[in-house]
């Protein structure tokens, strides 16, 4: 039997091989889920790698949107999206990609909030990977509006023309994460604020916006697709907000690439538990 990994750089925190394994382990296939650190300039040789050795793979920053010029074949809202976090190896080494990262966040949203999309208006801080899928994904599935902030602001301006080509009805707004007149604007009009950029995964880390434009009394949901206890998230719960880590969209989007992977159902409880580093009952 081949294996299964996830990339990154960095990788060392990655909860999936708990998560993955616990899913394998459920349907008696042993644990097959592995990491490996693969830099940028390491892809290429991994790729070959994969071809010989695993049956399927994610990718994590920054390795999104780079692999899918090694793929022979890409969904194409994962495509449009310029991002995949899911590969399949098929026996003859032929890869195809695909994006799991909307319907985790989608599903995360329903779990945490009891949010759904169609209507709801949404803005993201960063543009990566992460951001380009769910983006695409939400707008496929009606959102409301759709407002980016980026550092780079023409990367969100460029992230915010593809979905006005394919969503023309959509409300799209862009800004930089320093813009704090609009962000404040943005807030009090805003149903869900998702933080996409790695900002908060290593100590020290600036937050991704001025915190102090957050107020208790904005009706907004905050969203870390970090799934750490980041700076934002605790400045949310102080402020009585709703907030949430990126652990349900985390284990959503896997449970999705096990699905694709093996045809199997996914053990949702056992995978929560195999990401929390539990013991499953």
């Amino acid at each position: 039997m081949r294996n299964y990994a996830v990339i990154g750089d960095p990788v060392e925190h990655s909860r999936s091989p708990g998560m993955q394994n616990a899913a394998f382990e459920f349907h008696h296939l042993g644990s097959p889920y592995g990491k490996y650190h693969v830099r940028p300039a390491e892809l290429g040789r991994f790729v070959e790698f994969a071809k010989r050795e695993l049956a399927g793979f994610n990718c994590t920053v920054p390795h999104k949107a780079a692999i899918i010029p090694y793929l022979d074949e890409v969904d194409p809202d994962a495509l449009a999206a310029e991002s995949v976090n899911t590969v399949t190896v098929a026996e003859d080494g032929r890869l195809s990609g695909t994006s799991t990262d909307g319907y985790g966040l989608e599903m995360a949203l329903r779990e945490n909030f009891g949010v759904g999309v169609e209507g709801t208006e949404f803005c993201f801080v960063g543009c990566g990977g992460a951001a380009h899928a769910t983006a695409f994904h939400l707008a496929r599935r009606g959102a409301g509006a759709i407002r980016i902030a980026n550092r780079t602001v023409e990367k969100a301006e460029e992230l915010a023309a593809k979905l006005q080509k394919l969503f023309p009805a959509l409300t799209l707004e862009t800004a930089a994460p320093g813009d704090r007149g609009t962000l404040s604007r943005w807030f009090t009009r805003t149903n869900v604020l998702v933080q996409a950029t790695s900002l908060g995964l290593k100590p020290g880390d600036p937050p991704p916006f001025d915190l102090e434009l957050l107020t208790p009394d904005l009706k907004l949901a905050v969203f870390d697709t970090i799934y750490l206890d980041t700076p934002l998230l605790k400045r949310a719960k102080e402020l009585g907000l709703p907030a949430a880590g990126g652990s349900a969209m985390l284990l959503y989007q896997g449970a999705k690439s096990f699905e694709i992977w093996t045809g199997l159902a996914a053990p949702i409880e056992e995978m929560r538990a195999g990401m929390e580093g539990k013991p499953s009952c």
